[in-house]
């Protein structure tokens, strides 16, 4: 199981890392007889977080971000990062090796058409490419007239001398009781989709879905409780697998039982290839191409379709979401008392966003069931908090000063659930602006959260109903409103999501989604409302003639209201404020006590009848 791992505040990577280690890559080019390799951030899990072995974009460039590519030619070189990360770039990535440019608008395939030369090679490892980015980076190496090569090797791994060793963490079931289904019912009714959807046989890759398919959990990354593995699972429901047997413990092992067997993931390949003659259902999205070449190597023939583990997994059963509700208990409690820190000691002026991480930290640290922060914290004050992703680090670290406004976006891995909540806190007096943005934020995210919504409806649809009050006055934030979350897996899950961006999947009742509208007024502050909600059934609306669904929200703390405009809440709005910090008070007060209690009270008095 996951151990707890406290956030660091230095930042990774550095000028140094591309000196050093670009002259180390290009020598083992010459000795394959390349002329350039390509490098993405993804591993060959494609998970969110990598382990340190994976870290190669870092490892060559000192780029630390989270997402981004480079490529490295013998003669140039070049590193690609989003808006997010063109400040972080210049910093870590030697400009005087590589040149900055755009992941976006331009990216490996932009470059490849434009900058490389006639009759060049350049490497890729398959492993850590979808087939869709591979089919376009081949189209414009053809315009170029370049010749991509598939390495067998990755030479960033033979020139990485000093590279960490695989993770290794072991493998643990993960109870029924808050699973609600055993792996044996979860593989037979997979088993029947595959087979409904005529393959003989699903490659699951990503990390995530097979913790959920063998209802198990492991710590081979930080901030999720994952196992690095591979599966086959076949229309029978039996299946294959492929971990390192180090990592499962006897107890796992009895778990597991007869109908998966147990394969070392070094046989992934012979895996692959021994489905000569079926049909092998993989998910583009989340496969890579060397999954592809080894299928169709071995003579199978291979449907795109998406993993059949995703949707299930999405749709929590409600042993998953009665855990949510009580891991968002708990962790409200800790919550409050970081809040009622904040409202207190943090007013002094003297706290600054490193300190304010660890003291929430150190909270969360005193719940017994907490295994790991669900993401490294954001935690922003003044201008930094305007970047909606800000990462603090030693370097950035500022004060929460007065006159100002503190965000703090965090969350923690518990074993019947995974949190994720923002909150806004001023410090000191806010300014009339400060609250007019706060409370329009905040009007988007009670529209957000009261909304009833034809069955079939998807996130995309709901996006607008957290923007118009910004939109109303000429805002918008450049995010998107919600994403999923997993149930002791992942704090961003797919395939549902709220956002601007179409999403054609459906919003179905036990799926989890955040509600997290912002504003970031650059230099100035940022502000963010988040918090968890699960699709549920509604009632029916009399008259009405659809089935109906809308959200019952998890998250338990409460929401600054000296940051409230009351001029600009309608009743219905006021009504829902009060009824939330009813519920918080009612959920959080008989796990507090003393003046974190005595806060919590006040906190949560009704605004309704307060004066303007």
């Amino acid at each position: 199981m996951t151990q707890m791992i406290s956030q660091t505040f230095d930042v990774k990577g550095g000028p140094q890392f591309g000196r050093d280690n670009v002259p180390k890559l290009r020598a083992e080019l010459q000795k394959l007889g390349l002329d350039g390799f390509l490098v993405p951030h993804e591993d060959e899990y494609d998970n969110e977080y990598l382990p340190d072995c994976n870290e190669r974009l870092l490892w060559i460039t000192g780029f630390s971000g989270s997402a981004g590519a480079a490529i490295v030619m013998k003669d140039r070189a070049a590193i690609f990062v989003d808006g997010r990360y063109t400040l972080q770039v210049r910093q870590q990535a030697d400009g005087d090796i590589f040149d900055y440019r755009d992941l976006v608008e331009e990216g490996l395939a932009g470059w490849i058409e434009s900058q490389a030369k006639t009759g060049e090679k350049i490497g890729y490892d398959a492993r850590l490419h979808s087939p869709a980015s591979l089919k376009r980076l081949k189209v414009c190496a053809h315009r170029a007239g370049i010749e991509l090569v598939s390495v067998e090797t990755n030479p960033i791994d033979t020139a990485w001398t000093d590279r960490p060793s695989a993770p290794m963490a072991q493998i643990d079931p993960q109870p029924l009781e808050y699973a609600g289904e055993d792996h044996a019912s979860k593989r037979e009714r997979i088993g029947i989709a595959v087979k409904r959807g005529a393959a003989d046989a699903a490659v699951i890759t990503a990390p995530p879905s097979i913790a959920w398919l063998f209802n198990i959990r492991g710590g081979d990354v930080s901030r999720a409780p994952l196992p690095l593995a591979a599966a086959i699972i076949n229309k029978d429901g039996t299946a294959t697998l492929f971990v390192e047997p180090e990592k499962l413990t006897d107890e796992t092992r009895s778990h597991l039982g007869n109908e998966v067997a147990i394969r070392p993931e070094s046989e992934f390949a012979n895996g692959l290839r021994e489905m000569q003659g079926k049909t092998v259902r993989v998910d583009p999205s989340t496969a890579s191409a060397w999954v592809y070449d080894q299928l169709n190597g071995g003579g199978a023939t291979v449907q795109e379709l998406e993993d059949p583990v995703m949707r299930p997994k999405a749709a929590k059963n409600e042993a998953e979401v009665e855990g949510s509700r009580q891991a968002h208990i708990r962790d409200g409690a800790a919550i409050t008392k970081f809040l009622h820190w904040l409202d207190t000691e943090a007013q002094s002026g003297e706290v600054d966003e490193i300190q304010a991480a660890r003291k929430l930290e150190a909270i969360r640290m005193e719940l017994p069931e907490l295994r790991d922060l669900s993401f490294d914290t954001i935690s922003g004050a003044q201008g930094n908090a305007a970047f909606a992703h800000y990462r603090v680090s030693e370097e950035s670290n500022l004060k929460l000063a007065p006159g100002s406004l503190y965000l703090v976006d965090s969350g923690g891995q518990f074993p019947d659930g995974t949190t994720d909540i923002t909150r806004t806190v001023p410090i000191g007096q806010p300014t009339a602006e400060m609250r007019t943005q706060f409370t329009r934020v905040l009007k988007g995210h009670i529209a957000l959260s009261r909304v009833r919504f034809p069955v079939g409806t998807t996130g995309t649809q709901l996006d607008i109903l957290a923007r118009l009050p910004l939109w109303e006055a000429g805002f918008d934030y450049d995010h998107g409103t919600g994403h999923g979350v997993g149930a002791f897996l992942s704090v961003h899950e797919g395939p549902q999501r709220i956002a601007k961006a179409p999403n054609s999947v459906a919003l179905e009742p036990g799926m989890i989604v955040s509600n997290e509208p912002g504003y970031y007024k650059e230099d100035g502050y940022g502000i963010r409302v988040e918090n968890l909600q699960v699709v549920t059934p509604a009632a029916a609306l009399p008259g009405g003639e659809r089935a109906m669904l809308g959200f019952e929200t998890l998250t338990m703390a409460p929401i600054h209201k000296g940051l409230i405009d009351l001029h600009l809440l309608t009743p219905a709005e006021l009504a829902w404020m009060d009824a939330y910090h009813a519920e918080v008070r009612q959920r959080i007060l008989p796990l507090v006590e003393g003046e974190v209690a005595d806060w919590l009270l006040k906190a949560t008095e009704p605004l309704a009848g307060a004066t303007p």
